[in-house]
């Protein structure tokens, strides 16, 4: 049987794996570290991605993810025997309809295992910042609560 600190390395090298997938865009390697479905949650909302969605999704992508680092404070906590989770700070360089975008975050990934092989089951990110949004642009301004005088 292997070692918790063994297991621990051997989830932190997949998590890296499925970063390497996605810098290179290589779906098949992806969808080999991909529970079906995966639930996914970030800026843009929650869900659920099976295969096809996935493929898709990736093909797609308007973006394009030129480096990470993954920061070496990285939590792992084996939940039982096959379910583990991790959560991590990463620095990503992207490039996004065209223009370079750096941003940190902190990311989350809950894997199984099925069959003998790790997969991702979840994983969630949240852009670093004020917990509150405030470092974030503001909405449209409100419109004016005063009452025009009738003449």
């Amino acid at each position: 049987m292997m070692t918790t600190k063994a297991m621990e390395n051997e989830l932190l090298e997949l998590e890296r794996q499925y970063w390497m997938a996605m810098k290179d865009k290589d779906v098949e390697a992806a969808l080999r570290l991909t529970d079906d479905p995966c639930i996914v949650a970030g800026a843009q909302g929650v869900g659920s991605i099976d295969r096809k969605a996935f493929m898709s999704m990736m093909n797609a992508a308007t973006y394009t993810l030129d480096n990470f680092e993954l920061n070496e404070d990285v939590k792992v906590r084996l939940l039982r025997e096959d379910v583990a989770v991790l959560a991590y700070k990463v620095h990503e360089e992207l490039t996004v309809d065209g223009k370079p975008v750096k941003l940190d975050a902190s990311d989350t990934s809950t894997w199984v295992r099925r069959d003998g092989r790790w997969l991702c089951a979840l994983h969630t990110e949240a852009i670093a910042g004020d917990p509150f949004g405030r470092d974030r642009g503001h909405a449209a301004a409100p419109r004016s609560r005063k009452r025009q005088r009738s003449s």
